[in-house]
């Protein structure tokens, strides 16, 4: 692979303007849009040389054939742009969003002559205003019906509001006091106006003066002896309590905010959203994210207000974070636009803030694990999966144990390869197994390499296996001291052999089963940017259905083998100087050969100061101050 990449622009051609840059493919399709600041110095990063890129953003700009960019007058307009077209082209290497579910919202038709309230899960009724969302339906129903008993607005169809109004008899509801609308015949179009903008005003905001009120009308009406009346007050006055008792104060009563608690990993995230009217979480809502390109936490809350307010009507006066964006302000000023007042992005530091952050958070934790874990503690879903797979891969058995293999490199140096097993669907994790590669031409003679290691395997007696963690060959995950142990597990034969990558490596793998005489194992490729599935010989990859349960258990294999690769890379490397030291700009091999003849060992390299790392030939005040930082933070 060419450490420079073919469309690279010249350089002076990229401005140093504030703008919104679009990479695509060979066919046009736009695989990654992005905003800056400074269109030259963000792009410089993606044509850094390949072997410094993280894997997910190398891929990314391999795959792509060309980079264009427009120009825009301010921070504020490149965030409006990027939002449209990643709306538009829905690029498959920006991080990708999914609901949990389809949330339940208290809906109020404020466009209508008569408003009613209604649970929907529609978010695009003309003229109405949402509150929520609610975990389950049941609790906006119950919602609803505590606050009609203090605010009587209507809740029947508009076919029936209509054919009350037209007959002059009430609808069914209203005949038994569950709607008091003007079809009730016992208020006004205005009058049922006033109660509508009071029931709105108590759900934005919990606003206790109705308390308040209707407490000094029942305390007034009882002091006249106007007992019926009392009674009304204190029922409305109980179903407002009631409504208020559904959601503790969480903070304080004349506060309005949205929190987001998010976690991460490197391939997912998830995000907990609690609306805060009035110092209550007056709803929740959960996201889950694909990530496609490695990105960082600043960026990643960026792309979630972005996805949250892009389209919203509702925008609270501050938004709690847990990460500030790099470009805060330029939010903040997005979002005034869209709310007509100002709006504080903040990070929630201490107090009540900061515990309901840490709520979020463990709760989004729980989410991600959730979103990773789903579909494995269903045993009918597992079966249907490798029952999928079989059909699909044309297997005469059901493939009960599933091992997959990834390449991890850092532009061909520290080359490693990970094995993941599943069995009946379920990750083994006692059997996983890292290999370190020596010497390599590319990904598929790697491949090859550790498929015909694995497979020697096979063929051995059973014997006992002496298994130490500081090996640099066959090394187990999480075994702590060396063992002696019984190895029937690593010489279990499995049904099928899972490659990370395309039609080369399942080419690769194929010919290591066949030189190791062991054709009886099928073996297949999933492809990342499309998710084709690949067998060997075949023109053509197997599309199977996103929403299928086999493609799922594939995803897992390959994501779980790409982590274990990732994480064994990166020990290694930690264990190797003269990669880390290549990871600093400007740091060469010859320069790196100098640095250690220099200090003599690792260990006083690392324990230098940045005026003794200057002493060194050729080691100016800024490249000793970056390769000091550099060191001392890993």
């Amino acid at each position: 692979m060419a450490d420079v990449l073919a469309y690279k622009p010249r350089p002076g051609e990229i401005p140093t303007d504030p703008g919104v840059y679009r990479f695509r493919d060979a066919s046009g399709r736009v695989l990654y849009v992005g905003k800056a600041k400074n269109l030259r110095q963000r792009l410089s990063n993606y044509f850094a040389p390949l072997r410094t890129l993280h894997e997910r953003t190398r891929r990314m700009v391999t795959t792509a054939a060309s980079v264009e960019w427009t120009v825009v007058p301010t921070d504020v307009d490149s965030l409006q742009l990027e939002y449209m077209w990643i709306k538009e082209f829905d690029p498959p290497f920006n991080v990708r969003y999914k609901d949990d579910k389809s949330y339940p919202f208290m809906a109020v038709t404020l466009g209508d002559e008569a408003p009613r309230v209604l649970v929907t899960r529609n978010r695009k009724i003309p003229g109405a205003r949402y509150f929520g969302p609610y975990p389950k339906v049941w609790a906006v129903h119950e919602t609803i019906d505590l606050m009609v008993m203090a605010f009587p607005i209507r809740t029947c169809s508009d076919a029936s509001y209509k054919r009350a109004m037209q007959t002059g008899r009430p609808c069914f509801p209203g005949q038994i006091g569950k709607c008091g609308g003007p079809c009730s015949m016992t208020v006004t179009i205005e009058e049922h106006r006033a109660m509508v903008d009071d029931f709105v005003a108590f759900m934005a905001g919990g606003d206790e003066r109705f308390t308040r009120e209707l407490t000094k009308r029942m305390l007034a009406a009882s002091a006249a002896m106007d007992y019926e009346a009392a009674a009304k007050y204190r029922d409305k006055l109980s179903a407002i309590e009631a409504v208020l008792g559904k959601s503790a104060l969480v903070l304080a009563s004349d506060e309005d905010a949205d929190l987001f608690g998010i976690a991460e990993d490197e391939l997912a995230a998830a995000v907990q959203h609690f609306v805060i009217r009035g110092g209550r979480v007056r709803g929740v809502r959960a996201l889950t994210i694909e990530k496609e390109i490695d990105i960082t936490s600043a960026e990643l809350v960026d792309q979630v207000l972005q996805q949250a307010y892009g389209d919203a009507q509702d925008v609270p006066r501050r938004i709690l974070v847990p990460t500030l964006p790099d470009d805060a302000a330029e939010l903040e000023l997005w979002l005034r636009e869209r709310r007509g007042k100002k709006v504080e992005i903040a990070v929630a530091q201490r107090g009540q803030r900061a515990d309901l952050m840490r709520t979020a958070s463990l709760n989004a934790q729980q989410a991600l694990i959730r979103h990773k874990t789903r579909r494995t503690t269903d045993y009918v879903a597992r079966t249907q999966a490798l029952t999928d797979l079989q059909d699909a891969l044309g297997m005469t058995e059901a493939p009960l144990r599933i091992e997959c293999f990834d390449i991890s490199h850092l532009g061909g140096t520290n080359v490693v390869a990970s094995m993941v097993v599943f069995e009946d669907g379920l990750a083994r994790k006692d059997q996983y197994r890292s290999f370190n590669i020596a010497e390599t031409t590319d990904d598929t003679d790697s491949m090859y390499q550790v498929l015909r290691r694995r497979l020697a395997y096979l063929d051995r007696p059973e014997e006992l296996e002496i298994i130490d963690p500081t090996t640099e060959d066959v090394v187990a995950e999480d075994l702590g001291e060396a063992t002696a142990r019984r190895k029937p597990r690593f010489a279990y034969p499995p049904q099928l052999l899972l490659v990370d990558g395309g039609k080369p490596q399942v080419e690769a793998a194929a010919r290591a089963l066949r030189d190791a005489g062991h054709t009886e194992i099928a073996v297949c490729g999933i492809a990342k940017r499309l998710e084709e599935v690949w067998l060997p010989g075949d023109d053509f990859p197997v599309i199977l259905p996103r929403t299928s349960e086999a493609l799922y258990l594939l995803q897992r294999l390959r994501d779980e083998a790409h982590r274990f690769a990732i994480t064994h890379q990166r020990r290694k490397r930690r264990n190797d100087i003269s990669s880390v030291l290549a990871e600093v700009p400007g740091l060469g091999a010859a320069r790196i050969k100098v640095l250690l003849k220099h200090f003599g060992s690792v260990t006083a390299l690392r324990a230098a100061e940045p005026g003794q790392i200057e002493e060194v030939q050729g080691i100016g005040p800024v490249l000793a101050q970056n390769i000091h930082t550099h060191l001392s933070t890993r």
